[in-house]
């Protein structure tokens, strides 16, 4: 899989849309780079940009979008009501997907050097790029914002780690530097810029002084009013969403304003956020108000009528949502094949997809019937009384049933490694040497997907002989086909495990793996016969 960059410039200009349409242009006309997102407010006279690509892609791509803020953005002419110092104000680069912190390092430290050499412009470094501790935050950098940096710059503390070390009128100063996934994110307060100013210093990490520190951590937060809106919003920065999540901010905020007397009005996402962020708000409305709620797409409107995401403008998934822009580690064409198509590519003259996806599709609709007799049992008012018992047994094999449909290209994927290793240079005792420990690598991930094809369908077979004792008996025969399929796959995926077996050389691996892999074929027959007896002997 490709390595994938985020990189989220803001620039101080949200009301001309030439200029704002120019930058865009930039950016999603540099090769190897996806414009994601367009974020302008003319309140805050900033336009945040989202893109992503390889670092090198986006290294280039912010280069580019400065170059045109440095011709057509003068910040001598520029206010408005968020903290800047520079045309380009910051400009994170965020890991995406198979890349390191410290790649995206890289990719600041190369952007400040090339931006500062190529434009004249000073910028500094911060949160992972920074090594100076008192130099790390955005909001040291950046104190008495443009206005201060003629005072400043010229100071050995405040000297730019790229460029010159003066005051560049026209642009300010820019910062770059490399974080983890930044969420901005506002909560609407129906009252005055100083209530919801005095909400954010509750919340905020940094609180109202050293002594005196918020409620959250991770999070940074100013209170302003947005003209067009006709209200107060508490604007939030949360730097890790894993320790603040944007529904705990919105909880808390919509808390501080009852005890002001004030309302929340619904909230606002700026830019992208990633699913987990969702799903982790979901699960708490879940379990907060006892729902029981699967498809994830229903979670998300679960989110997003709870957080009043849609009160600004309408929050569309595919367009706010990064995995869904993206779409990166979802390269599943043989899942995405109509019925028809999937069983033709079968029955085509090649050796792949073979029996390793078709076990992994037969497994996948085992699980499959067995979720849709729960479903059907749920909510039935006949069934009331089984309520819990359904609650608790839908979701591991709803689940598995959707775990299960990615194996289907896993396995066809699976020998890729193995035969890239056999295409390796031999001539020396080094690379033969290097060849065959790519080889045996290859053969192990070949015998760890059906391995897991495996593990997933061993892992629902409580709940299949829990639907068998407790489902509607109107769908018996669903059941029955769900655990014949069921114990099918598995026993395929066995049979891909163990026709690479014979060629790995690590004994101890081999033991091991055998070991599991014949207590779940073995348990696949035993727990199928239980489920088929149970169904066999029930009458309603």
């Amino acid at each position: 899989m490709r390595k994938l960059v985020e990189c989220v410039p803001n620039f101080s200009e949200g009301r001309d849309q030439s200029i704002i349409d120019a930058i865009a242009d930039a950016i999603r006309k540099t090769p190897g780079c996806t414009l994601l997102d367009v974020d302008p407010g003319k309140s805050t006279n900033r336009t945040v940009y989202t893109f992503v690509g390889t670092p090198e892609a986006v290294v280039e791509g912010a280069l580019s979008s400065a170059r045109v803020a440095r011709t057509l953005i003068d910040m001598r002419n520029h206010h408005g009501e968020h903290p800047r110092m520079g045309a380009m104000d910051v400009c994170p680069f965020v890991p995406v997907a198979n890349v390191t912190m410290d790649e995206c390092v890289e990719c600041a430290r190369e952007f400040g050097r090339r931006a500062s050499e190529d434009l004249g412009i000073p910028l500094y470094l911060y949160e992972e790029a920074q090594p100076i501790e008192y130099r790390k935050k955005l909001p040291s950098i950046r104190e008495g914002e443009y206005e201060a940096i003629a005072g400043r710059i010229g100071t050995k503390e405040w000297k730019p780690d790229f460029g010159p070390a003066k005051f560049v009128p026209e642009w300010g100063a820019t910062v770059t530097g490399a974080r983890f996934f930044l969420i901005a994110y506002n909560v609407n307060i129906l009252g005055t810029k100083e209530q919801a100013h005095r909400i954010a210093l509750d919340i905020r990490e940094g609180g109202r002084s050293h002594e005196e520190p918020g409620l959250l951590k991770e999070t940074k937060a100013i209170g302003w009013f947005v003209d067009e809106y006709n209200m107060a919003q508490v604007s939030i920065n949360l730097t890790n969403y894993l320790v603040t999540a944007p529904h705990e901010v919105f909880e808390e905020c919509t808390k501080q304003a009852k005890a002001l007397n004030l309302a929340t009005a619904g909230s606002e996402l700026i830019g992208l956020i990633p699913l987990e962020a969702l799903m982790m708000a979901a699960e708490y409305y879940i379990e907060k108000e006892n729902l029981f709620i699967l498809e994830e797409d229903q979670k998300i409107k679960l989110v997003v009528d709870r957080l009043g995401l849609n009160s600004i403008s309408k929050f569309v998934p595919d367009q706010r949502i990064i995995e869904y822009l993206i779409d990166e580690g979802r390269n599943e064409p043989l899942a995405n094949l109509t019925l028809r198509g999937f069983i033709e590519s079968i029955n085509a003259r090649t050796s792949a997809p073979g029996g390793g996806s078709a076990a992994a599709a037969i497994a996948g609709i085992g699980v499959g019937l067995g979720a849709m007799v729960a479903k059907l049992t749920y909510g039935v008012r006949k069934f009331e009384h089984l309520d819990k018992e359904m609650r608790q047994i839908i979701p591991p094999l709803h689940n598995a049933s959707q775990a299960l449909i990615p194996m289907i290209d896993a396995d066809t994927n699976a020998f890729n490694d193995y035969m890239e290793a056999m295409r390796l240079p031999k001539d020396t005792d080094e690379q033969k040497k290097a060849r065959t420990e790519a080889m045996q690598a290859g053969l192990k991930k070949a015998i760890d997907v059906p391995l897991t094809t495996m593990r997933l369908g061993d892992a629902a077979w409580d709940a299949m002989i829990e639907v068998a004792k407790l489902g509607n008996i109107a769908s018996k025969s669903d059941v029955e086909v769900g655990a014949r399929a069921l114990e099918v796959g598995i026993w395929g995926a066995y049979k891909n495990v163990m026709i690479n077996m014979p060629q790995i050389k690590d004994e101890d691996y081999k033991t091991k793996t055998l070991k599991i892999a014949e207590d779940m074929v073995k348990r696949a027959k035993e727990k199928c016969g239980e489920v088929l007896e149970i169904l066999e002997k029930r009458e309603k």
